[in-house]
């Protein structure tokens, strides 16, 4: 009995290559139309968030009727703010929604209305209205309505305005325990998680987050103890909004705000050029104002 070679021939039917399996119409199509939802899906998020997309001035006043979407409210009013700002005669015709607007339920879009409102000095109504809103809830709607003020040439808002260049110190809501939080540094939007706080006798963890964008200075680690009322997190605020109240002073500021102005002149890596440099020309418009000489 012979037995075959490693080097012998193979059969027929193995030289014959196996035939590849094609894929259906039905999945080309399936694969062409899952490829295209990942890049749509982003896209069209993008699109229905943006507020640079143009609105018609049906859609204008469709979005600021739109109580169950705030963001389709803080879309319309971005472009009112640009017509404004372009002195259209046209927004006119929706002012009196402005008004109206400032008493929404929602943080994030009576932020809006009184940065909007400060495009056109011209219309009292706005001026009263935001004199009203220095008494908001919200420290960041208080301090836009006085930085608003400031255009239609009204330091009624400077308390509020300094207190834009003073750190947010958040207390706890309850006593308990920290179970999660952010590292110190760390930057945040306004209404951003700082930390999860269990309250004693609870299961349930709620929520600690940040009246105001900016950095985290301090907040306690995981698994700390917590006193109501006692402070939980110190956030240092954003220099975008240092920025604007430093520009806001720099025409209504008082010698008593330079205790909370001369921190931004330090030369240090948290504080931008811009900002510092900005401190300084604000210092010494209050001391040219005040008829003394900046301090050294």
């Amino acid at each position: 009995m012979s037995v075959q070679s490693e080097n012998s021939i193979a059969a027929p039917d193995q030289l014959v290559p196996k035939p590849k399996r094609s894929i259906s119409p039905t999945q080309k199509l399936l694969f062409f139309v899952t490829g295209w939802l990942i890049v749509l899906m982003p896209f069209l998020f993008w699109w229905n968030t943006w507020f640079g997309r143009h609105l018609s001035d049906q859609q204008i006043t469709e979005y600021l009727h739109d109580d169950k979407k705030p963001r389709h409210i803080q879309h319309a009013l971005v472009q009112l703010g640009d017509r404004m700002s372009h002195n259209d005669a046209a927004a006119k015709q929706w002012y009196s929604d402005l008004v109206r607007i400032a008493a929404n339920p929602v943080e994030e879009v009576r932020n809006t209305d009184a940065w909007v409102m400060g495009q056109d000095t011209s219309a009292a109504a706005f001026h009263e209205t935001l004199l009203k809103m220095l008494q908001d809830s919200s420290p960041m709607v208080r301090g836009n309505a006085a930085l608003s003020l400031v255009r239609f040439g009204d330091a009624t808002g400077r308390r509020q305005i300094v207190a834009l260049l003073q750190p947010a110190q958040i207390t706890a809501p309850a006593a308990g325990k920290i179970v999660d939080a952010d590292r110190p540094g760390t930057a945040i939007h306004q209404g951003g998680l700082i930390a999860k706080l269990t309250p004693t006798g609870a299961s349930q963890p709620m929520d600690v987050r940040s009246p105001i964008p900016g950095r985290i200075r301090s907040v306690p680690l995981p698994g700390a103890t917590v006193a109501a009322g006692s402070e939980v997190a110190i956030i240092d605020p954003s220099s975008e909004q240092v920025w604007e109240a430093l520009r806001a002073l720099y025409l209504i500021g008082q010698p008593d705000d330079l205790a909370a102005i001369r921190p931004y002149e330090r030369d240090l890596p948290d504080i931008s050029n811009d900002v510092r440099q900005q401190a300084i020309e604000t210092e010494k418009a209050i001391q040219k104002r005040a008829g003394t000489q900046p301090s050294k």
